[in-house]
């Protein structure tokens, strides 16, 4: 396999579709996935899987049960598995996110915005 530089950027610029994740990379049985997050996702949990917020740009906020997370370009967060959680874009952000290859983006709720067969980039 040949080893390649990602751009972020090049790659966010290929789709406009929101909460659709696009896998730009793999490693370790984990998934390296960007998204563009614009308003509001669902509520879920994974129960076997942390999964990992990097805001690239734009903002973003988690509702908790007990609090929101804000989160600008930049930062990042880990959502412990099991946790429930629910992902806002503001406006429009762009946001990796790394994850168990095992990892629905819905969680444990089937939705609309459920994607089981994700695209690679």
């Amino acid at each position: 396999m040949a080893i390649k530089t990602i751009n972020l950027k090049e790659k966010l610029d290929c789709f406009s579709e929101a909460w659709s994740p696009k896998i730009i990379g793999e490693l370790n049985n984990q998934q390296v996935k960007i998204a563009k997050f614009k308003g509001e996702f669902i509520h879920h949990q994974h129960e076997e899987e942390d999964e990992l917020f990097l805001v690239i740009e734009g903002e973003i906020k988690i509702e908790l049960k007990d609090k929101t997370l804000d989160l600008k370009a930049g930062e990042m967060v880990i959502i412990p598995k099991g946790t429930t959680h629910k992902p806002i874009g503001i406006g429009e952000a762009k946001v990796l996110m790394f994850e168990p290859k095992t990892t629905l983006n819905t969680g444990n709720k089937q939705h609309d915005f459920t994607k089981t067969d994700l695209d690679k980039l």
